[in-house]
């Protein structure tokens, strides 16, 4: 990444900000905070810096929706077993993204793994663009802005930046998947019941 950011400057960032948003194992809790502490060196600025790796985010969560919303859901459960998921698993994310979806787009760009799969029931659910758009925009923009921000600050000691902020993601990953396992067995006890 490093090498990427260093011969490319921006168009790095953003390319590593695509990619990350394709490729989950891109952690861009590594990315971000390498580019703050080049900010903070006067390598790159802040302002560019947040434009680029937003607008790199923001291509990359583009790419899934159009999966999504013109793949359509036959060509996500063709490809079931490379995304990692079932009929039944779809049916149930489609559901639970109608009710809460804009809240998911905006809040899921702050959690791993989370950021890449939301752009996809974005699509599948006919998500209007410009409001996609705008929640992953300002969701990707917080987190870049936060991460970058702390590269910066943190100058030398960036590493820690990605090392802690990969403890708290990984509690947040749990905490939404707790809160969603406790929704859907409400949902399902109280349909039961009816």
């Amino acid at each position: 990444m490093a090498g990427v950011i260093g011969s490319f400057g921006y168009l790095g960032v953003a390319f590593l900000m695509l990619a990350e948003n394709l490729f989950p194992p891109i952690p861009s809790e590594a990315i971000l905070p390498l580019t703050g502490f080049l900010v903070g060196r006067g390598d790159l600025a802040f302002l560019p810096a947040l434009v680029v790796a937003t607008s790199g985010s923001l291509l990359g969560a583009f790419a899934l929706y159009a999966l999504g919303r013109w793949g359509g859901r036959g060509l996500i459960l063709r490809h079931g077993k490379l995304l990692r998921v079932t009929e039944a698993e779809l049916d149930r994310a489609d559901e639970w993204f109608d009710r809460y979806g804009d809240w998911v787009v905006l809040f899921g760009r702050m959690v791993p793994f989370v950021r890449s799969i939301v752009s996809i029931p974005a699509g599948l659910s006919e998500m209007p663009m410009l409001r996609f758009a705008i929640l992953t925009a300002v969701g990707s923009g917080a987190w870049n802005a936060l991460l970058i921000g702390a590269g910066w600050m943190l100058g030398e000691s960036w590493a820690r930046v990605s090392a802690a902020v990969s403890s708290v993601s990984n509690v947040v990953l749990v905490v939404v998947a707790v809160g969603a396992a406790l929704i859907l067995a409400i949902l399902w006890c109280r349909k039961r019941t009816r």
